[in-house]
């Protein structure tokens, strides 16, 4: 099974299994890792901001033109932005490292 490492908002290293079809939301979820997803995926917050390493960035797909407008609502945002509810976990994304941000904004949801 797929792997991925969350850095939580003290610094923490948390890897956890990371089930293929699974968003890094979900995966989070199934791990109380500490990350809201206000409105459970339907791209209407930015609660489940997630800032991926820089190593990662680039393999993952574009975001949509809907996930960077509530990207643009995210506390704390950063060049490697992304929604935790948009990224879904593939073979390919084993090993997979994001880090929480420093708090969250529940805009518009």
């Amino acid at each position: 099974m797929p792997r991925m490492t969350f850095i939580e908002r003290d610094g923490t290293r948390r890897e956890v299994d990371a089930p293929l079809g699974l968003s890094v939301l979900e995966i989070a979820h199934k791990h109380g890792v500490d990350i809201e997803g206000a409105c459970e995926g339907s791209l209407a917050c930015s609660t489940c901001h997630v800032i991926v390493d820089p190593s990662w960035f680039t393999r993952l797909q574009a975001p949509t033109e809907d996930e960077e407008d509530m990207l643009d609502l995210a506390f704390d945002l950063q060049e490697t932005s992304r929604l935790g509810c948009q990224l879904i976990m593939t073979e390919a994304l084993d090993g997979l490292v994001v880090s929480l941000p420093a708090g969250t904004r529940n805009a518009g949801g």
